[in-house]
């Protein structure tokens, strides 16, 4: 293994660009041995180009990179062998089934896990020996976990590794997540699952636009979010009404800013809490404006990364769209 007093991955002012224009500008990342690091952003941000670069499958334009102390761009296969790649997209045959999969991988490698053991860890033995069209997409993500360990690798780098799982898969993944950092082994995460970084990640890096804009624990990054009472109305309020409203709860409530947005009104500045609900549902009714939602927020890191970016397409299980495993 890797000597642990040396970065698993280290980026020092790491620059790419396409066509002139920078798409990563600057960045700088640390990530130690044993270490579960998210990396998040939103499309477009240049994150998928820094995971690529640490791959190796992309060159840079300027700045240092060394991953398990060497440079991706020249590791060859030495290095490839260390690190475990979960990518989405697949590229796999639709003919093969995952057992033979495992089985070719398992041979490029001198010490490779059993891949039996595999099929029964990432509970795939029922279709073990099915074609790989025939996968659902949760299947389809546990052989691609599957694979990214079959040659005992010292660094993961895990795109989406739950996308498209059930529950129970979900909670399958994070542990062998855990237990590969209580191996030592590093794992780099990219994902829009926030509940999966909340529950396995040490450290978060947010990038937006080529940057770093925000990094710490998850719970670090929470701290610093900005409170806020969000109301969804049936029709939206006239300005006059906001107006009022602006200058009502500015008496007992230090609201620092309003906007709206159709039938959608934010308030933000002030902590939510029981009186303030009540005033805003007694000026809506008073003006006979049906409230369809109300929400408060403030203290997640969702928050936070939605501050930082203004991407939406983040979330937790609860609250995004995601494909069920069949």
């Amino acid at each position: 293994m890797t000597d642990s007093a040396v970065p698993a991955i280290s980026v020092q002012g790491l620059v790419k660009e396409y066509a002139g224009r920078r798409v990563v500008d600057g960045i700088d990342l640390e990530v130690q041995p044993g270490e579960v690091f998210a990396l998040l952003g939103p499309n477009g941000a240049g994150k998928t180009t820094t995971v690529e670069i640490i791959e190796g499958y992309r060159n840079r334009d300027g700045g240092a990179v060394r991953v398990l102390g060497v440079d991706p761009g020249s590791g060859g296969s030495t290095l490839r062998a260390k690190v475990g790649l979960m990518l989405q997209g697949g590229g796999i045959d639709p003919r093969a089934r995952p057992l033979e999969i495992l089985r070719l991988f398992a041979s490029f490698h001198e010490q490779p896990r059993d891949p039996i053991e595999l099929i029964g860890l990432l509970a795939l033995d029922e279709v073990a020996t099915s074609p790989y069209r025939r996968l659902s997409g949760g299947e389809r993500q546990r052989l691609g976990f599957a694979l990214a360990l079959v040659g005992r690798p010292e660094l993961l780098v895990l795109d989406e590794p739950t996308a498209g799982m059930d529950p129970a898969a979900r909670a399958t993944t994070r542990e062998l997540i855990r237990a590969q950092r209580d191996d030592g082994v590093c794992t780099l995460l990219t994902t829009h699952d926030l509940d999966d970084v909340e529950r396995i990640a040490d450290r978060v890096a947010i990038i937006d636009h080529g940057r770093i804009v925000g990094a710490g624990t998850p719970s670090e990054l929470a701290v610093g979010t900005t409170a806020r009472l969000n109301v969804w109305f049936r029709s939206p309020p006239s300005d006059d009404d906001v107006r009022l409203m602006a200058s009502d709860l500015g008496g007992a409530f230090e609201v620092a800013r309003m906007t709206t947005d159709a039938a959608h009104l934010t308030l933000t500045g002030t902590r939510p809490d029981p009186k303030l609900v009540s005033r805003v549902a007694n000026w809506a009714a008073a003006r006979d404006l049906l409230i369809t939602r109300l929400q408060t927020s403030g203290g997640s890191l969702e928050d936070r990364y939605l501050e930082l970016t203004g991407d939406s397409s983040v979330g937790s299980t609860a609250t995004r769209d995601r494909t069920d495993d069949r």
